[in-house]
This record gives C-alpha cells, sequence and structure tokens, in this order.
C-alpha cells in the first residue's frame, strides 16, 4: 500500500480542507460587487493577520514578485539600501536590489545565525545616505527568526522593508508597532493558500517614498494597484487569479476565527514538540531554538548520514515530505515545517517515520524516543505545565 502522503515542508503546505473545496466553486466576475465584497474582506482579514492599519495591496504572483515590486516602488536607480544576510533569501535580496542598480551594503552572519542588530544600527550609522533597510523575519533555509521588533526600532529613521514569507501567521509580527515601512508576504505557507498569491503592507512614509521614486515599474505598480483597490467595486488592475484568491478568502477565515493569538500559541506548541523530538533522537537543532521557531525546525544531520538518501528514505518508505538544506547546508541539513494546516498528531509522525527512517540507515537511536518525547512536550503544553 502506498504510504499516505504528509506534507511537512515549510511551504507550500497543506490546505484546510474549505480551502481545497474553494478551488472547484464557479469561476466569477472578480468585477462585480458580489466579488468586490470578498476581495474587500480578504484585504480586511489580511491587515488583522499583519497587525496594520496600512494599506494592503494584494497581486498575482510569487512572493518573488512582491519583492521586487517593493524595490521598484520605493526606490531610485543608485540609490543605497542596507541588506540583512543569514541565509539564501536575504542573499536574494541582494541580488535583486542589484539587479535594479542599487548600491548594496550587506550586514552578514553565518547562516543558522541570527542577524546581529547591533552591528545594523552600526552600520546605518557609519553610513547616512543609505535609504532602506531590508530583513527577512523568518530566514526559511535555515529555520532561523531575526529580532524585526529590534530592527524596526533601530532602522526607525531609514525606511524598513521586511520579508515575512515564512513568518506570517506562524510568528508574531506587529508592524504598526514595530515601526516596519513594508511588509511582504504569500499565501502557500503559515497562510495555507496554494502559491501564487502575494501582498504589501504600506506605510504612509512608503507611500510618500513611493511618489519619488524613478525605477520603472509597470505589473506591480503600487500607484495603479491601490487606485483598483479603492473603488467603489474593489478589484486588482489586471485579471487576478480568482480561484487562490477565494482560496486566500478561505484560509483567513479560517485563521480569523481561531484567532491571531491562538494561531501563533498554536506554532509555538508545535515548534516545542518537533525540538524536543529531534533531541531525544540524539539530533542538534540548526538555526532559532526556541519559542520563535514556529514555522520550521531544521535538523542538522548525524555524521555518517547522507541528507538527501535520509530525505528521499523518510518520503519512500513513509510518505513525509521533509527538505533538506539549501546550497553549503545540502546533505547537512533537513528541515521539518510545522506551520498551517498542521497539528500535533501530524508532527508526531512526521517525527515517528524519521526515527524509523535513521535507524534503518544506521544511526543509533532508541526507536520511539523521539515520539514520545514530542507527545510528553504536547502533554506538558496541554496541561499547561
Amino acid at each position: 500500500m502506498t504510504p499516505k502522503y504528509r506534507l511537512m515542508v515549510p511551504g507550500p503546505t497543506p490546505l484546510p480542507p474549505e480551502v481545497t473545496m474553494a478551488a472547484v466553486r464557479p469561476i466569477e466576475d472578480e468585477r462585480t460587487p458580489e466579488y468586490s465584497a470578498v476581495f474587500e474582506r480578504i484585504l480586511g482579514n489580511l491587515k488583522k493577520v499583519l497587525c496594520t492599519d496600512n494599506t494592503v495591496l494584494v497581486f498575482t504572483s510569487s512572493m518573488t514578485g512582491a519583492f521586487e515590486g517593493a524595490v521598484q516602488n520605493l526606490l531610485s536607480p543608485g540609490d543605497h539600501v542596507l541588506v540583512a544576510v543569514n541565509g539564501v533569501y536575504g542573499a536574494r535580496w541582494v541580488q535583486l536590489c542589484r539587479a535594479f542598480g542599487l548600491r548594496v551594503t550587506e550586514v552578514g552572519a553565518a547562516w543558522g545565525q541570527a542577524v546581529d542588530m547591533a552591528e545594523v544600527s552600526r552600520v546605518l550609522a557609519e553610513h547616512p545616505d543609505i535609504t532602506a533597510a531590508i530583513a527577512v523575519h523568518c530566514e526559511t533555509s535555515t529555520g532561523v527568526v531575526n529580532d524585526i521588533e529590534t530592527f524596526g526600532r533601530i532602522a526607525a529613521d531609514v525606511l524598513t522593508v521586511v520579508d515575512t514569507a515564512s513568518g506570517l501567521g506562524a510568528l508574531e509580527l506587529r508592524t504598526d508597532d514595530w515601526g516596519i515601512d513594508v511588509v511582504v508576504a504569500g499565501g502557500q505557507k503559515a497562510l495555507m493558500t496554494p502559491p501564487g498569491v502575494a501582498f504589501a503592507g504600506i506605510s504612509r512614509r512608503a507611500w510618500l517614498r513611493h511618489e519619488k521614486a524613478t525605477l520603472p515599474r509597470f505589473y506591480f505598480d503600487w500607484t495603479q494597484v491601490r487606485a483598483t483597490h479603492e473603488m467603489e467595486i474593489a478589484h486588482t488592475p489586471w485579471t487576478p487569479a480568482i480561484t487562490l484568491l477565494s482560496q486566500l478568502d478561505a484560509a483567513l477565515l479560517r485563521i480569523v476565527d481561531e484567532g491571531i493569538e491562538e494561531v501563533l500559541h498554536r506554532h509555538v506548541r508545535l515548534g516545542r514538540m518537533a525540538r524536543a523530538g529531534v533531541r531525544a533522537m540524539g539530533l542538534d537543532v540548526f538555526g532559532t531554538d526556541g519559542d520563535a521557531a514556529g514555522s520550521v525546525t531544521a535538523v542538522r544531520v548525524p555524521a555518517g548520514i547522507d541528507g538527501d538518501a535520509l530525505i528521499r528514505d523518510v518520503f519512500v518508505e513513509h510518505g513525509v515530505q521533509f527538505v533538506g538544506g539549501p546550497g553549503e547546508l545540502a546533505e547537512k541539513v533537513l528541515r521539518i515545517g510545522h506551520c498551517g494546516y498542521i497539528d500535533a498528531f501530524d508532527v508526531l509522525s512526521a517525527l515517528g517515520a524519521l526515527e524509523l527512517s535513521l535507524a534503518r540507515l544506521g544511526h543509533r537511536l532508541v526507536v520511539g524516543d523521539g515520539v514520545a518525547a514530542a507527545l510528553r512536550s504536547y502533554h506538558a503544553q496541554a496541561d499547561g505545565s
């Protein structure tokens, strides 16, 4: 019998039944009062998830498209930007900025470590011509969570841009309270929607900068997008992915119904379970090791085990899909996603599959210790102890 497929990567993530069902509804005309009401509900619920009163714009694209749009709409050729880099996605922002002719100063940290915000502060002080500072909230490639609250405070004199791809809906993010000017994310991670929808929350200060920015833009032009969002029949300037928007609507309704704070607490509990389980197998956590790690747990593959072979064995033998580390972390790190439509028993199943495959490939452990440790963690948290 083919094992049941369990998707345990940090994005895309499993879909709740109501989100899946939204995909088979009849296609609607998006420029009608009826669908406009749905679209306005999406915008309102995105504001709730982002904890913001700022304008939110929605795009049919991967998240990288919305990232590119942030650069195009905020900056001009030759502008100087700071980019915090401690993984693949921070490095991608550097590539993106340089592709548009911007001057980039990197504040780096070793992969697996958080960016030193004191160093960000020092660099900003040394370079008063820096226009914007960019940071990744949860660096999905390593599982590291950066201190965005501090980032917003120390970079308050420049525009702040935060990529919260695998953070939004799983980790605390107080956009307005933390003074973040632009927050960019998408639907396919903790928001439990198929890939293809992205959005940006934009502060008044960012809009003022946008009015002066001269980089070329068209599809992602914030002015055009906002104009159509604010019409009596709210819509998008270009034909949207109507089905994906309907699915995002269903997912956001579920999140709001559960309660934003409870959603965040649930991710904390799942992260604790995952870390307890992998430690009990004799494995080390790579990256953020604490309650902030609610989206993904990155694990060092033990010596003598091929990481790719381990991931493949877990999938083929047990139907559980993990993902390895990118770039220099290939075969060295295994990443377990536990954000979105994931519960405690998904985590237990995943840990059980990992134990069995580790034993099969020669790692010395007592099979069952990992699951037992995770179950004890779940029980203790349920008890409030």
